[in-house]
């Protein structure tokens, strides 16, 4: 046991080589992201009435270091499986760079003298609080938006954790029907969040949130290494479906998928253009502002109702016999209804007589009839 307990903890060790693949990675992403070609779309417009501008290239970026590291791979320069061999190395290194990111943040936002939107310091005086929840809106290096960069960089390394997961599991002959749907629909929604990249600019992470630690850890330790515990999961434990379980896997996937692309779409199209139609129809607006046709008429988040069942469709894979794959989903449903009420509150304070209204038109927060 002991002896367990010390390769286990030892495996967490950092090395230069996972350093190495960390920096290469993150270096590939800002090359790619400068040269690329890509949608120029505008961000949201902020309070000093100014507006960011985003290059949505990400599915380019992706394509094309996919097409790298086959090459690598046919060539014998590369292991298909070198993620997954060096998992708890890439962990405790991508930690170190985020805890490393957020001071230098933390130092370089407090200095700060500009008075934008995007730059302007919001420092409380309590430490803990404004590096974890960050100085400023919008920080840049060398010309590169560090929030959405983060977050690019996150979703994509979690794509190829998983790969690099089912090359270990093909390896092992393990590559079931499990492993096969839960690859499937991660990898479907990755390609899908890349495909629509440019709706991430009018998210709460993108318009609301300050860079601090929680982004930085969210984006580059948390959502790679926590979303992907249920491929580490099957690439341990053989899970054989039923059909009867796989389909209906399938129908929450699918379910989940359309509720909450819709949502975000209906969402995005209404902040372009107020008057388009949704469903066929013009959309209810209270006050001018706030859309209350399509999903929006629904709850007033039913794209997290749509995250949060796609979430549990990459986990069903996986069985019934542990919590552990169920952690994502859990995770996911806790932080999305603490989103939603801060974002309650704000809107509130933001809308007033007019978010009373809507919310009495649309009482349910996430979940239809039950939240």
């Amino acid at each position: 046991m002991a002896m367990t307990v010390e390769v286990l903890l030892h495996s967490f060790l950092p090395s230069w080589s996972s350093a190495g693949i960390l920096l290469c990675y993150l270096g590939y992403l800002a090359l790619a992201g400068a040269i690329l070609p890509g949608k120029n779309v505008h961000g949201a417009i902020l309070p000093d009435g100014t507006r960011l501008h985003y290059r949505c290239n990400g599915l380019a970026s992706l394509f094309m270091l996919m097409a790298l590291l086959w090459m690598g791979i046919s060539m014998k320069l590369i292991s298909p499986t070198v993620i997954a061999d060096k998992g708890g190395e890439l962990l405790s290194v991508t930690f170190i760079f985020s805890v490393i990111v957020t001071f230098l943040l933390h130092i370089s936002g407090c200095k700060s003298r500009d008075r934008s939107s995007s730059l302007k310091a919001h420092v409380t005086g309590n430490f803990f609080h404004d590096w974890w929840f960050g100085v400023q809106l919008n920080p840049h290096f060398m010309g590169i938006d560090l929030k959405f960069f983060f977050v690019r960089a996150g979703m994509m390394g979690w794509l190829f954790i998983n790969l690099s997961l089912f090359f270990k599991s093909l390896q092992a002959d393990n590559a079931n029907l499990s492993v096969i749907l839960y690859q499937l629909f991660c990898t479907l929604y990755v390609i899908d969040y890349f495909f629509y990249e440019e709706f991430m600019t009018s998210t709460w992470d993108i318009i609301a949130e300050r860079l601090g630690f929680m982004l930085v850890f969210g984006d580059l330790v948390f959502i790679p290494f926590t979303f992907s515990i249920q491929g580490w999961w099957l690439s341990r434990n053989k899970v054989e479906l039923s059909k009867v379980v796989a389909i209906a896997d399938c129908l929450v996937f699918l379910i989940g998928y359309q509720i909450f692309r819709g949502a975000n779409r209906q969402k995005h199209v209404f902040k372009k253009d107020p008057k388009a139609p949704i469903w066929g129809n013009p959309p209810k607006v209270i006050g001018g502002k706030l859309l209350a046709s399509g999903y929006w008429g629904i709850s007033r988040h039913c794209n997290y109702l749509g995250d949060i069942l796609l979430a549990l469709s990459f986990s069903l894979p996986c069985g019934a016999s542990s919590i552990i794959p169920y952690f994502y989903p859990t995770y996911l449903l806790i932080l999305l209804i603490w989103r939603e009420r801060r974002d309650d509150a704000r809107c509130s304070k933001k809308y007033s007589e007019i978010w009373e209204e809507y919310c009495r038109l649309v009482p349910w927060r996430i979940f239809p009839y039950v939240y």
